[in-house]
């Protein structure tokens, strides 16, 4: 576990992009539940904007998630969690969905972060990081954020209800609750370079 480094992806983690999304589609199907379905682009381009994590062990691809604005940067999701099945059971989505969680509140200090999931072990994390569970109405109204649904098997069952709810369970952090979160500052300027466009 000592070995396996968990960091700020960039862009030359994009080599790993096949292998993260095929890791995520195995792990649907064998949970038999829904999960938005990305593109290579996509993937790629939140490595190269500093919104994603990655794990590694040496050069081996061992977990992955991302993190997406919304609603003009007032909420942030932390997505696509996955651990390759090599490396379950070792702790390291913690170590992911917490470094993720950090940069969130890094870049986005004062935006309400969110987490739509089936699994209970998310549920679970998202707790302990200080999440609480709320309706879908208490998340951001952004039309691109809901249209990221529309590629999870269970899309009906959102149309069904008005989008009011479905099969995830959707959490809430309020930043207001919460002392502000630190990350290393060799990261913290590269985001700056990002964010101005250097």
């Amino acid at each position: 576990m000592e070995d396996i480094k968990v960091i700020v992806a960039d862009e030359s983690h994009i080599k790993y992009v096949d292998t993260i999304l095929q890791t995520i589609a195995d792990a649907a199907k064998v949970r038999g539940t829904g999960i938005a379905k990305r593109s290579p682009e996509y993937v790629a381009t939140k490595m190269r904007e500093a919104k994603a994590v990655i794990a590694l062990q040496g050069d081996k691809f061992a977990g992955f998630s991302y993190i997406e604005t919304w609603g003009n940067k007032k909420y942030v999701t932390t997505s696509g969690l996955i651990v390759h099945p090599d490396f379950r059971g070792l702790g390291l989505a913690k170590r992911i969905k917490n470094l993720t969680f950090t940069l969130a509140r890094v870049r986005w200090p004062n935006a309400k972060i969110f987490s739509l999931t089936s699994g209970s072990a998310v549920m679970k994390m998202n707790t302990q990081l200080g999440y609480h569970p709320v309706t879908f109405a208490d998340l951001t109204d952004d039309e691109a954020f809901w249209r990221s649904c529309e590629g999870c098997i269970n899309k009906d069952v959102l149309h069904r209800t008005n989008r009011r709810y479905c099969i995830c369970t959707a959490m809430l952090f309020d930043p207001e609750e919460h002392l502000p979160a630190r990350i290393p500052e060799d990261v913290m300027e590269r985001i700056r370079k990002i964010d101005s466009g250097e």
